[in-house]
């Protein structure tokens, strides 16, 4: 990360003393594809771990990196001179986002500077030399594709590097992540990029609101389907905290046990989606309690009879379909009481930290390694050996940000 951060800012010296001690070239194109960039920032939404927040203004940058004509006339402006304004840009777009208290905005800023370095580097000194100037219609185009592609390859490596370095997750799995947001608004980004490059060669600066609108829509698209998204998670939340309502779980242990999984799960390398899937399903594993008519002392269903566990769990499976949340969310539910051989590896994930969870909260001083060592005791048949040595791992470097409670 230091490295990174390190690299980003000398070459933001670096261009920002070139292009000053030079002076701008076309300051009009200069200054409209900065605005682009600016509205682009000021429209992103606060990035996740994984993906691009700011498509529009990604766009914006890239296209300035690889534009070489501007209305049929040779543009002489150098690789300094876009990520200087790249960079003037994205730091006057950051402000408000700073002001909130976004703390990856920084992580944000250093992958832009070097996406666009990169690409800028690649294309403006061989075309001011001449190298791409007979490359004409459909292989400009392609040029001009292959380069943001080699560009959001370099970004999908950049991102998964700063996650795991802020969050010590595995690399391999957070890559993987960042290289299948490529296919979706990644792709939008290259194509849009494209597009806005070569339209600008032709028709001049109007290409660019032209064809920007459509994935400045896309990016209010997804910032409402973000927004509904997280409506749908706090509603879940809401339902998880019933049992602790009604008294029949502590006070945070849906919680605790869901930042844990979700933890687990991305340690043994689970894709977004179905870390989505086990967070909310760990969040209701206990809501079968729910239909007990005598509660479980403390809510702790892991020394339960093994009959006693699995009807729990069938009847909270009943329940999570009955509130319209995803079947799979449901399917885990209720498998997280079979037998472990049997389990798929998200139920697998839920039993183990559940019962983590429950054994370190009564185990008094000492009581999270008393509990670590219980589980690996049982795993002969009771946990799966590889969710326990990988709650094990996520333990040791506290990953979880909501640690269960210990005496």
């Amino acid at each position: 990360m230091v490295f990174l951060r390190t690299a980003a800012l000398l070459v933001a010296a670096l261009c920002l003393t070139l292009t000053l001690w030079t002076g701008l070239e076309a300051p009009g194109t200069a200054l409209a594809f900065g605005a682009l960039v600016l509205v682009g920032e000021l429209t992103r939404w606060p990035g996740t771990e994984v993906g691009e927040a700011a498509p529009l203004g990604a766009a914006g940058a890239l296209s300035y990196a690889l534009l070489g004509e501007d209305a049929g006339r040779p543009s002489h402006h150098t690789a300094c001179q876009v990520v200087a304004v790249v960079l003037a840009a994205s730091l006057l777009g950051a402000v408000p986002h700073i002001a909130r208290g976004r703390s990856r905005t920084l992580d944000h800023l250093v992958r832009r500077v070097l996406t666009v370095s990169f690409a800028a580097v690649c294309f403006q000194p061989l075309y001011n030399a001449g190298v791409f100037r007979e490359w004409d219609g459909p292989a400009h185009a392609l040029l001009l594709v292959a380069l943001l592609v080699l560009t959001s390859l370099c970004g999908a490596v950049l991102a998964a590097a700063q996650a795991h370095r802020r969050a010590r997750w595995p690399f391999g799995p957070l890559l993987r992540e960042e290289l299948r947001g490529l296919l979706g608004i990644g792709s939008a980004v290259c194509a849009t990029g494209a597009v806005m490059a070569l339209g600008a060669a032709v028709a001049g600066l109007w290409a660019l609101p032209v064809f920007c609108v459509p994935l400045l829509l896309t990016q209010l698209s997804l910032r409402r389907y973000a927004s509904v998204r997280d409506t749908y998670r706090q509603t879940i939340a809401s339902l998880a905290r019933a049992t602790e309502v009604a008294g029949y779980t502590p006070a945070g242990h849906a919680r605790r046990v869901a930042a844990l999984s979700r933890a687990v799960g991305r340690d043994l390398g689970l894709a977004e989606p179905e870390l989505t899937v086990l967070e909310h399903a760990a969040l209701m594993h206990d809501i079968g309690q729910l239909s007990l008519v005598d509660p479980v002392p403390a809510g702790a269903t892991a020394g339960l009879p093994a009959a006693e566990r699995r009807r729990i769990a069938l009847l909270g499976g009943a329940v999570v379909r009955q509130t319209g949340v995803d079947r799979e969310v449901a399917v885990v539910v209720e498998r997280q009481a079979d037998p472990c051989a049997e389990q798929p590896l998200p139920a697998r994930i839920v039993r183990a930290v559940n019962a983590y969870d429950e054994k370190a909260r009564d185990g008094g001083p000492g009581g999270s390694l008393k509990a670590l060592e219980e589980l690996r005791l049982a795993t002969a048949g009771e946990y799966a050996a590889e969710v326990v040595e990988s709650l094990a791992r996520v333990l040791a470097r506290g990953d979880c940000l909501t640690p269960p409670a210990v005496g």
